[in-house]
């Protein structure tokens, strides 16, 4: 952990979300900045949290030439790292008095190929980025989180459509959602919502040579009714939704932003690799 700062323009904005103070973690991603923008255009003020603090201030540039009265701070830090969570959670608050807004959208893959082949450590290691990341801005969040609060996490469609050589992603996706439902129950006395957006296939900068590759995209667009692959912006939407009041009724849920993968589910990529 290192690092905390703030950029902020030159006034203050009106929006739905005018007055509010929002979490964002993984906040240099590429869901995680597009969900920031959403955000922040809505008038909230956003801490973004990342490992790199380089990438963390060139998240923060490019939101605030899209936005240039926001205002958008910045800690560096490990989201499986209590400490750096608390510190950001903190952090968060201290924008504005307040935290209204968590979106974990912390995670990766890896682990890839069968059970059987797939090491313990690795393993591990997909659970923590995907599972206890959220569990960790849910636990340090909620108690500085008044009604009204919303967390949201990003899942994946792996959680409910699955496919061989991926069982450490699906694993913690699946219990991802699992979480999320468990802490919706929890903090509903509290008035603080969970719910998780749980994406189809989505270009991103860790994504992008996967899916440049013909044969892998060829088989991902097989299985989309509409006919493309999702960006981050798309799924910024669907956090932004989960994020405000127009969503005052909705707790406990995970909503497929997926072009519609989930009706055909999980293309079969046996064969394209070693």
């Amino acid at each position: 952990m290192a690092n905390a700062g703030e950029g902020r323009g030159a006034g203050a904005l009106a929006g739905a979300l005018a007055g509010r103070a929002a979490l964002v973690t993984g906040g240099s991603g590429a869901i995680g900045a597009a969900s920031a923008l959403a955000l922040l255009r809505d008038g909230a003020a956003v801490l973004l949290m990342a490992r790199e603090g380089a990438a963390l201030e060139q998240a923060r540039a490019d939101l605030l030439a899209v936005v240039p009265e926001g205002t958008v701070g910045l800690m560096a830090g490990d989201a499986v790292d209590e400490a750096a969570v608390e510190a950001a959670v903190r952090a968060a608050h201290g924008l504005r008095g307040r935290l209204d807004i968590v979106v974990a959208t912390v995670g990766q893959g890896g682990a890839i190929g069968p059970i059987t082949a797939t090491d313990a450590a690795a393993f591990r290691a997909v659970v923590e980025r995907n599972l206890t990341s959220a569990f960790l801005a849910i636990k340090h969040a909620a108690p500085r989180m008044g009604a009204g609060g919303s967390i949201v996490c990003i899942s994946s469609t792996v959680a409910k459509r699955v496919s061989a050589g991926s069982a450490a992603y699906i694993a913690a996706k699946a219990g991802l959602e699992g979480l999320v439902q468990a802490a919706a129950e929890e903090l509903s006395g509290a008035g603080i919502r969970v719910n998780a957006v749980r994406p189809g296939p989505v270009r991103s900068r860790l994504r992008a040579a996967f899916y440049a590759d013909p044969a892998i995209a060829g088989r991902f667009l097989e299985r989309l009714p509409l006919g493309r692959l999702g960006d981050a912006e798309d799924i910024a939407g669907a956090v932004r939704y989960l994020a405000g009041p127009e969503s005052g009724w909705v707790t406990g849920q995970s909503l497929a932003v997926d072009g519609g993968s989930e009706l055909r589910g999980q293309p079969d990529l046996s064969g394209l690799f070693g």
